[in-house]
């Protein structure tokens, strides 16, 4: 024997089961060095501080010129 349901799930239970399938947003916050806002809890991508200190050197950009 397969495994097989013994009754037809219905569409609103099938929904209140998947309820909390969606996407959250992520909570960001303002970074105290660069005023940018990035997520909490992480290093900042724009200037790589966390909590006030230098924790990652970030390359400079380059601009294209043509």
């Amino acid at each position: 024997m397969g495994a097989l349901p013994k009754q037809r799930i219905s569409r609103a239970r099938q929904g209140n089961r998947r309820s909390h399938h969606h996407l959250r947003v992520p909570h960001l916050m303002e970074c105290p060095t660069c005023h940018e806002l990035h997520r909490a809890h992480y290093v900042c991508p724009h200037c790589g501080t966390y909590k006030g200190l230098q924790v990652v050197e970030l390359k400079e950009t380059k601009e294209k010129t043509s």
